[in-house]
């Protein structure tokens, strides 16, 4: 028989494995198994090809779970990596048949096929499920050398773990969209301002793979943040009296592994520190100090996104708009028409008013334009100005880059 196999060394992750008794027992039984991505790989599967050879190719299947604990999985369906399994007469397997197409979940997990087969009482755990199919795929290719084995016991070698996050992303590979969600790798974010509507910047932002989160603000984290932030501070956080950025460094530092606290304000002396940025939103209310930050920005050709909401009261409502100013190297003659370089003393958002609602979409608008310059979203229009207006429910988008 021909053999097309590889002596290769895979890298997963070792502690995950051990607290998980299904994927524990599939390592301990020989199965050479990886943790990837939210995905599990289940190497060196013994199967027959179409010209009757025994090939070994690999088993994928997402992976469910709740915090750091793998649970029993959502579905029945499992992916491979090679030609589709025939029987050993070499006729394609029509038994385990779902579908038939390259999908690329991430730079290295290219899966060709897809198998259904569903017990009447699902998967209770992994290993059912992984033994199930190493057990339907590779009976022909044992069939034709007794020797042809998924079970290698090769050694493991645990590999630097270079994932940005503190636990594995399964939201993406649930929906198969590493391979976007990879375009955010290597960029390194900058949020000045932490007061309501950069905290929610921050919370959107650390959900992706991005490899550094800087954040710049000078003030403590008080009662009226809280109200105005996401999350729910206790009454401890706010008597502990930690700068802004050192209370959300914590918090979110539970998620994402490289968020930076830079607990002071942006200013001439320091703002060289900006350099480094690939992306910046700028959160702040004291609009005087925008202009330095601004300038430096398109001197230096870093992309930036203001955000501005304006508040004020007409017959005991609340009526305002909702702004976000995209600013790059291609696109920047708007600028001047559309952020204010000067404080709005009649603005009663920068005084008394917090609303944690008008924060949140803020953050959101412009949290989707920079998932669009950076290719997640598709970007048709090209805005580089979003406003919505409150009391119309209007969205306008203006200042196209043509």
């Amino acid at each position: 028989m021909l053999y097309l196999s590889k002596t290769k060394w895979y890298s997963m992750s070792q502690q995950l494995i051990v607290r998980s008794p299904d994927l524990k027992q599939l390592r301990d039984e020989g199965f050479e198994i990886e943790v990837k991505g939210g995905y599990l790989l289940i190497h060196h599967i013994p199967y027959v090809n179409p010209s009757k050879e025994v090939n070994f190719g690999t088993l994928v299947s997402t992976l469910n779970m709740n915090g750091s604990q793998v649970v029993a999985p959502e579905n029945h369906v499992i992916y491979f990596i090679g030609d589709h399994p025939c029987e050993n007469t070499g006729l394609k397997m029509t038994g385990i048949q779902h579908e038939s197409r390259v999908q690329t979940f991430s730079n290295d997990i290219v899966i060709q096929h897809s198998f259904s087969n569903k017990p009447p009482e699902g998967y209770a755990n992994y290993y059912l499920k992984v033994t199930r199919y190493v057990e339907m795929v590779s009976a022909p290719a044992i069939s034709l050398d007794k020797s042809a084995s998924a079970k290698t016991f090769r050694p493991i070698v645990d590999k630097e773990d270079i994932s940005v996050f503190q636990y594995v992303d399964t939201n993406s590979s649930r929906a198969n969209i590493n391979m976007i969600s990879a375009k955010f790798e290597g960029q390194k974010i900058v949020i000045i301002g932490l007061g309501g509507t950069g905290a929610y910047i921050l919370d959107l932002v650390a959900k992706t793979t991005v490899a550094e989160i800087h954040l710049y603000d000078g003030d403590s984290f008080l009662v009226h943040n809280a109200f105005r932030s996401p999350g729910a501070a206790s009454v401890e956080d706010l008597e502990n009296g930690m700068a802004k950025t050192d209370y959300y460094k914590t918090i979110y530092s539970n998620m994402h592994k490289h968020i930076y606290s830079h607990p002071y304000y942006i200013d001439e002396a320091n703002i060289s520190e900006l350099v480094q940025a690939s992306y910046l939103f700028l959160a702040i209310d004291k609009e005087a100090v925008k202009k330095t930050i601004i300038d430096f920005l398109l001197s230096h050709e870093i992309p930036f996104f203001d955000v501005g909401l304006g508040v004020n009261t007409v017959d005991d409502c609340l009526v305002g708009t909702l702004r976000v100013t995209t600013g790059t190297s291609n696109k920047h003659d708007h600028l001047v028409n559309r952020i204010s370089y000067g404080d709005d003393v009649n603005n009663e958002y920068a005084t008394n008013i917090q609303i944690a609602d008008l924060n949140s979409l803020n953050a959101v608008l412009a949290v989707i334009k920079w998932k669009k310059l950076s290719g997640f979203y598709q970007d048709l229009k090209t805005e580089h100005n979003t406003t919505y207006s409150i009391n119309v429910s209007q969205l306008n988008n203006d200042d196209i880059d043509s």
